[in-house]
């Protein structure tokens, strides 16, 4: 079902195109701002340039199956979370916004507001669902600074405009399709469901909007320092086992153990849940 078709014979499908068209141009403009305003690209070309100076191996060969890793790991299934939880809270909001953005863009543009879409209607609505059970889960159940700061559910700064936009779009989309139809409760949730969307759309400056297009950049800029071991100028590790560090560094066992690789679970041996 084309949730749009309600809007027939009260938004022009020109009008519904403009505004898909405005917050796709709203994104990329405040990506651009972003870039400017924190300086990533000219930090990002600044650590290439580090990276080849202090580059021991040539990785030119290797930089394609790099990036496959990174899009394969990273991007798509989120590998880089320890946190199970985390993890699927994850990859479930990614994927509902993704489903509901996508499907969106195909309903508006390939139906307007005619019935049909059958294939798109059932991805928009379970992108809306996806997107409510994985925001609704990291808000409420594993927020870092609730769960390990003691700051109350309530508490909320500029960096939760993103985490908010997605909660309040997915919710109001998910309320519009429910009450289409339903008088004044049907423009009430898709008055509600367009401003969410607006924000979300029109903020990335402010929010963390933009942390979805640096993160695999910054996940490839480290695997490709690694590999060609300029190790984001980390020392290499030793062998901590090893008789001869022990002998050049004699308090290794006596802070680390006989044994320094398997020292256990650490501060990953209880949840951090002590407010």
């Amino acid at each position: 079902m084309n949730p749009f078709s309600a809007l027939a014979g009260t938004i022009p499908e020109p009008a519904m195109q403009a505004y898909v068209v405005l917050m796709f141009i709203l994104v990329v403009a405040g990506t651009l701002l972003d870039v400017a305003h924190k300086k990533s690209a000219k930090y990002f070309a600044k650590l290439t340039e580090e990276q080849k100076r202090l580059a021991k191996r040539d990785v030119s060969s290797q930089k394609a199956g790099i990036a496959i890793g990174v899009v394969a790991n990273e991007v798509l299934t989120s590998s880089e979370f320890s946190n199970p939880k985390r993890r699927l809270s994850h990859l479930l909001t990614m994927y509902g916004f993704v489903f509901l953005v996508l499907s969106t863009a195909v309903l508006i543009f390939g139906y307007g507001t005619s019935e049909g879409g059958g294939f798109w209607g059932l991805l928009w609505h379970l992108g809306a669902l996806m997107l409510v059970a994985g925001s609704y889960w990291f808000w409420f159940g594993i927020r870092v600074d609730v769960f390990a700061e003691g700051h109350p559910v309530t508490d909320i700064k500029q960096r939760d405009i993103f985490i908010l936009g997605l909660m309040s779009m997915g919710t109001f989309a998910l309320l519009w399709s429910i009450f289409r139809g339903v008088g004044g409760l049907n423009w009430l949730f898709f008055v509600l469901f367009i401003v969410s969307a607006t924000v979300l759309f029109s903020t990335v400056l402010w929010s963390k909007f933009a942390h979805m297009f640096f993160k695999p950049a910054a996940a490839f800029q480290k695997k490709t320092a690694w590999a060609d071991g300029s190790r984001e100028k980390l020392p290499d590790i030793p062998d901590l086992s090893s008789a001869e560090v022990h002998q050049k560094f004699p308090d290794i066992p006596k802070y680390m153990g006989d044994r320094p690789g398997n020292m256990g679970l650490g501060i990953k041996r209880e949840r951090p849940n002590h407010y």
